[in-house]
């Protein structure tokens, strides 16, 4: 488990746990613990999208998410495509 780039005053509880949720499922995309479909990784990022609503917040989430798990969310997004 890594600690996720969320800037908690931004965010509703819900919203919070939805961002966790993504987060969780690229961890699991990249270390194979349980099998992730094309299906959920879209529909969780598209989730994430409408939450954080910014290209810019969404960049700076990646970059930070990559820091602490070593993990790209872009990269591991367009593995899937």
């Amino acid at each position: 488990m890594y600690t996720y780039p969320i800037d908690y005053d931004l965010y509703t509880n819900d919203e919070i746990i939805k961002l966790v949720e993504f987060f969780a499922l690229i961890e699991d995309a990249n270390e194979k613990k349980t099998k992730v479909t094309r299906e959920q990784l879209v529909a969780a990022y598209k989730e994430y999208s409408r939450i954080v609503n910014s290209k810019a917040l969404e960049k700076e989430q990646d970059k930070k998410f990559e820091q602490a798990s070593g993990y790209s969310i872009y990269q591991t997004m367009k593995n899937f495509k």
